[in-house]
């Protein structure tokens, strides 16, 4: 059985539009159930472009089934994504999950599919991602995917048994904070990581995403990655709520080989030199440099 989709939608007319039209060319849409969860405005201003979304929303068309869910409520994202794909992945042990900026080549469904059912049993792989930032394949390398422990918010699929085990309250974050070794082991993987969660427990943010990537360097699991991109995100720009910077250093050039079959490797293993290069752009210079790109520009 092919798993579930999740899309989560707000007040992005425009660009819930270019996703949904993009997920409607996947090859196995039609053959796909989806679920799309609306979030409530945050205020009387937002009421407006909710409701014209949610408009829109009513009008989808081509997969096998559609469910919409509109909260009155406006519950953030990271609310919007742990009680959605908890709701959805507790009815059918696995879900692909979308957010309201990101556009799909055609074979994402097939590449997701794939990955979920090629690892299912092997409690090793945490989650499987969609995206890679552009990254050379080397002549040398059989298999379409590669390995981190970092799991990726931009398109990716999880399998009820792996969510499940997530602590969403970080109940042992002082434990973490008196750790040394569980903080390398943490930043290893990027030097964002310790300060984004410093920031989410003391209340300054409220990220989903960290909280799940915690409680992955915990376990030491691993995401896959495509060699090739298979989503590109339209997100960054003013409109955003996340990522509003004006230069991505997460370009990514999609894959448009419309391909369908794809090489897996087992078991899991790391290969060093894609490794070195992934954890490359989360190195504390390589964010410095974008940040001041972005600054500079925001000046001028």
């Amino acid at each position: 059985m092919l798993a579930p989709i999740c899309l989560f939608v707000y007040n992005r007319l425009a660009k819930t539009k270019q996703t949904v039209e993009a997920l409607q060319k996947n090859f196995l849409a039609n053959k796909s159930d989806l679920f799309v969860f609306s979030d409530g405005p945050k205020n009387e201003a937002a009421k407006s472009n909710v409701n014209e979304v949610r408009s829109y929303l009513g009008t989808i068309t081509g997969f096998k089934s559609i469910v919409i869910y509109e909260s009155e409520n406006n519950k953030g994202l990271a609310n919007s994504i742990i009680d959605g794909v908890t709701l959805i992945v507790s009815k059918y042990d696995k879900v692909i999950v979308l957010e309201d900026d990101l556009i799909t080549v055609p074979g994402f469904l097939d590449f997701m599919n794939a990955g979920l059912d090629f690892y299912t049993d092997d409690p090793n792989v945490f989650s499987i991602s969609g995206f890679v930032f552009d990254i050379k394949k080397r002549k040398d390398y059989e298999y379409d995917v590669f390995f981190t422990k970092r799991h990726c918010s931009w398109g990716w699929a999880i399998w009820k048994d792996r969510w499940s085990e997530i602590d969403w309250s970080v109940s042992d974050y002082w434990e973490f904070k008196k750790n040394r070794a569980l903080q390398h082991q943490f930043k290893d993987i990027g030097a964002d990581l310790v300060k984004a969660l410093n920031k989410q427990q003391r209340g300054e943010t409220n990220s989903w995403a960290i909280r799940c990537n915690y409680h992955q360097s915990k376990k030491q699991t691993y995401t896959v990655y495509p060699i090739k991109s298979k989503v590109i995100n339209i997100g960054f720009g003013d409109d955003a709520t996340h990522t509003r910077q004006r230069f991505n250093k997460y370009k990514a050039t999609p894959d448009l080989s419309e391909k369908v079959v794809f090489n897996f490797p087992y078991p899991v293993f790391v290969d060093p030199d894609y490794l070195r290069r992934f954890k490359r752009k989360y190195s504390f210079w390589v964010s410095v440099y974008y940040y001041i790109l972005n600054k500079i520009c925001g000046i001028f």
